[in-house]
């Protein structure tokens, strides 16, 4: 997880009333007017609590007719919290030079592969490099949620035209669940990592 995202994190963490709607979410789904009434908030002030939790993929959350329910994103928090400590206590200066040959590379692909208005040139035949290409653009999706295989082709198309191949490859690496043409993020740690690819 890259630092970037392990401060959004924990941005994400710094709130006592979002903290207090995570401790609620954990016995159980919800629906925002419950938890306005027991957190003793406004509908609006759960609904921007919640905006918060949802980028930071802490939580999900379903639309029956006019009302929204929202759960607890167990693997998601606990990837934030693993990549926190797996940072903090990375292993001496040998560690952290890993980490910044790592985003070197992952910046050289991204500069090299992706044009200045975010297109993909070409998908890279290098498997590392494939695949930092391949997790840039998953990055881009949000997590919890459920999309449908038009969805994701309209999503891939705005990178490259060959969407089927890229999308095989999103489920052929672990980045994408598929379930009846129904396509969801995996936590990131089952996904394929380039780091590990020698």
């Amino acid at each position: 997880m890259q630092l970037e995202k392990i401060v959004n994190y924990h941005k994400a963490l710094a709130d006592p009333t979002r903290l207090r709607m995570l401790l609620l979410l954990s016995q159980g789904e919800m629906h925002g007017q419950a938890l306005a009434e027991k957190l003793s908030l406004s509908q609006p002030t759960v609904t921007h609590h919640a905006a918060k939790l949802r980028e930071a993929a802490m939580i999900k959350e379903r639309r029956d007719k006019n009302t929204v329910y929202f759960t607890l994103n167990p693997e998601f928090i606990q990837a934030g919290a693993d990549a926190s400590l797996k940072f903090i206590f990375a292993k001496g200066a040998e560690e952290m030079e890993d980490l910044s040959a790592s985003d070197s590379l992952k910046n050289s692909v991204l500069r090299n592969f992706f044009a200045k208005d975010g297109r993909l040139r070409q998908i890279p035949a290098q498997y590392k490099k494939k695949l930092i290409a391949l997790q840039y653009m998953v990055e881009q999706l949000e997590p919890g949620r459920v999309y449908s295989e038009k969805e994701i082709n309209e999503f891939i198309k705005q990178y490259h035209e060959d969407y089927a191949t890229i999308r095989r490859e999103f489920i052929m690496h672990q980045f994408m669940y598929r379930d009846n043409d129904r396509y969801e993020l995996n936590p990131p740690e089952v996904w394929t990592r380039w780091e590990d690819v020698k």
